[in-house]
């Protein structure tokens, strides 16, 4: 569940990114469309599959998941949006993935 929920957060982060090309804060009117609809939905979804998370999981072994947000995002980016990725960022997500790694292994709290 925690991967799914990352996965939906970045999918939300990529939708935002697509929404801000059609939204003018001098054009109220224009926060009516469906791609921010949309990307708020899901934001909200995965907001509400967090919270089932953190009901069965201590905060402190699924929070070091979040991380990985910092990887996914820049990741979607490229593959969606056909952003170009700095070498730093793979690098820095690589750090934090290992990051994750590190903080999931051992004993789990009780």
């Amino acid at each position: 569940m925690i991967l799914v929920t990352l996965a939906m957060l970045a999918c939300g982060q990529v939708l935002f990114k697509q929404a801000s090309t059609q939204v003018s804060f001098a054009r109220p009117a224009s926060f009516l469309s469906a791609t921010l609809i949309i990307a708020l939905f899901v934001y909200g979804a995965a907001t509400l599959l967090w919270l089932a998370v953190l009901s069965r999981v201590p905060l402190s072994l699924a929070f070091p998941f979040y991380g990985l947000s910092f990887l996914l995002v820049p990741a979607f980016a490229w593959w969606l949006l056909h952003e170009p990725i700095r070498p730093q960022t793979w690098v820095g997500g690589g750090v934090i993935l290992l990051g994750v790694v590190i903080a999931s292994l051992g004993d789990r709290p009780q």
